[in-house]
């Protein structure tokens, strides 16, 4: 992987253009950084080679596809051996509605951002998946009032 020190100006003005707008042409990126049409092209595949630059994604409004509900799901589990936690892991990449998840230090073991349409949507997948896994010990929900700031884009 390409390590920071080593990324310059031109390579952190790329990223931080593309953050912004992954459809810009080369030709544009090249004004906008201030490089040739081939040299941004050379760049932005030695960065995508390092593992820098995952694939470009177009973000999608969740109030405009029925999922304007935004759960923080905090999950404590009973056991921690490793083939309990490797089933729990595989039940959380199988479902849609989850968005993120990340393993926790602290008082809960796994947090968790879900998407749903509405709080019986929410409900349904709470009471009838998530806490039925045979593992779940506890759960705690938190529901977003409304959304202050929210971005993909990393300070580079």
């Amino acid at each position: 992987m390409k390590d920071i020190a080593q990324l310059d100006g031109i390579d952190r003005r790329i990223l931080r253009a593309l953050q912004q707008d992954a459809s810009l042409s080369h030709a544009a990126l090249g004004e906008l950084v201030g490089a040739s049409q081939a040299s941004c092209w050379r760049r932005i595949r030695a960065l995508e080679e390092a593992g820098v630059l995952k694939p470009p994604v177009r973000l999608v409004s969740p109030a405009h596809v029925g999922r304007g509900v935004s759960v923080m799901l905090q999950v404590r589990l009973k056991s921690h051996a490793p083939s309990e936690v490797e089933a729990f892991e595989a039940f959380l990449r199988g479902r849609p509605e989850i968005m993120e998840c990340h393993s926790m230090s602290g008082d809960w073991d796994y947090l968790m951002r879900i998407v749903v349409a509405d709080v019986s949507d929410y409900q349904r997948f709470l009471m009838e998946e998530m806490l039925r896994l045979p593992n779940v010990a506890a759960s705690t929900s938190h529901f977003a009032l409304s959304e202050v700031k929210y971005t993909t884009a990393l300070p580079v």
